[in-house]
């Protein structure tokens, strides 16, 4: 039997999802390949250790699996002001017109109006200008609005480095431009790759629809906010980031369909599950969402879950513990870190059934 879920009704606290992670485990390379890594299956105790190949035969015929189709974006791009002071640009939106949202790491932030050079060459010649024109989403906001001298996709495909994320150690490379990429990776805008789905290749897609295991796609554009730390005790005071989403009528009629005939919905990441659980609330098939999923939570969309291991202390870790029960969660990540699983965005997968 799995360990039986707290009680939702209690107080959370940001300390309660906090866990020991001996920084060795942190993946800072993925595996040589995609379904090589290791799939802890929790859903009964004591959790299975798998390998994620394995997947297609936990899953039953008329099962749908949703993937977020997001593309990530090489969105951190360096520069310097006109007194020489080097900056660091991660564009997190696009808005259109050549205007983008973007954090900005600098010693003196710059005011409006002034031109940044952007992309320095060893002659020391800029490559294009990034001219601030204030902040965003309103005057006091966090990020940045700035106009691009030309278009931002293909100054970032040109210019721009793969954005990974804080815990990896090295600068990115061409490995990294391939691996940090899902294997059907279509609408550009992320900064983070959705990493649930980083284990699946050709050999695993082709096995889930020889099982007859369905297939649909969402897209969301993850944000720098997933890497955001929760800096208050209290969960009800955190202010989470929004993202933003879109569900295609196609996937709307498979979602429908696999209901209609008994199938389970089966997300890859939280960010699918961000995304179902939104549209599920609002009936807004395309938006911006800032849901935030704690215990207590009502899942209304998706059965199962397929995931990463997350940061200690952070949403996705209240996420899945709304998901799966904050007992049994915890009790997966201790035997995860005794076993020797590899953690976050290069790490292993664990399967999870929804609570009851």
């Amino acid at each position: 039997m799995i360990p039986h879920p707290s009680t939702t009704q209690r107080s959370w606290r940001t300390s309660d999802f906090d866990f020991e992670l001996p920084p060795e485990l942190i993946a800072q390379h993925p595996t040589p390949e995609r379904s090589a890594s290791r799939l802890l299956d929790g859903r009964t105790w004591p959790p299975v250790d798998r390998t994620f190949r394995d997947l297609p035969a936990l899953l039953q015929p008329g099962d749908l699996l949703v993937f977020n189709d997001t593309q990530v974006v090489k969105a951190r791009l360096f520069g310097e002001k006109s007194s020489g002071g080097k900056l660091e640009l991660l564009i997190e939106r696009v808005l259109g017109d050549g205007e983008v949202v973007a954090h900005m790491k600098v010693s003196k932030k710059p005011t409006p109006g002034t031109v940044l050079r952007m992309a320095i060459g060893a002659d020391g010649q800029h490559a294009f200008t990034a001219t601030l024109l204030g902040r965003w989403p309103d005057a006091d906001g966090p990020l940045f609005r700035l106009r691009l001298s030309g278009d931002p996709y293909t100054l970032m495909e040109r210019h721009g480095h793969v954005p990974l994320p804080p815990y990896i150690e090295h600068a990115d490379t061409p490995e990294d431009a391939q691996r940090y990429q899902t294997v059907f990776a279509k609408h550009p805008g992320a900064v983070a790759a959705p990493t649930a789905a980083l284990h699946f290749d050709e050999g695993v897609l082709a096995a889930l629809q020889a099982r007859g295991v369905h297939t649909a796609f969402v897209t969301l554009h993850v944000g720098a906010g997933t890497f955001q730390p929760v800096k208050v005790e209290d969960v009800r005071q955190h202010r989470m980031h929004r993202e933003w989403y879109r569900i295609p009528t196609e996937t709307l009629a498979a979602l429908a369909r696999t209901r209609r005939d008994g199938g389970r919905i089966v997300a890859v990441g939280t960010t699918t599950v961000r995304t179902l659980e939104s549209w599920a609330r609002t009936g807004a098939t395309e938006g911006d969402t800032d849901i935030f999923i704690t215990p207590g939570f009502d899942f209304r969309v998706v059965d199962a879950l397929i995931t990463n291991f997350h940061l200690p202390r952070s949403t996705l870790m209240m996420l899945v513990s709304a998901f799966a029960g904050y007992d049994p969660i915890m009790a997966l990540y201790r035997h995860a870190v005794q076993q020797r699983y590899r953690f976050f965005s290069y790490g292993d997968a664990m399967l999870l059934q929804r609570a009851t």
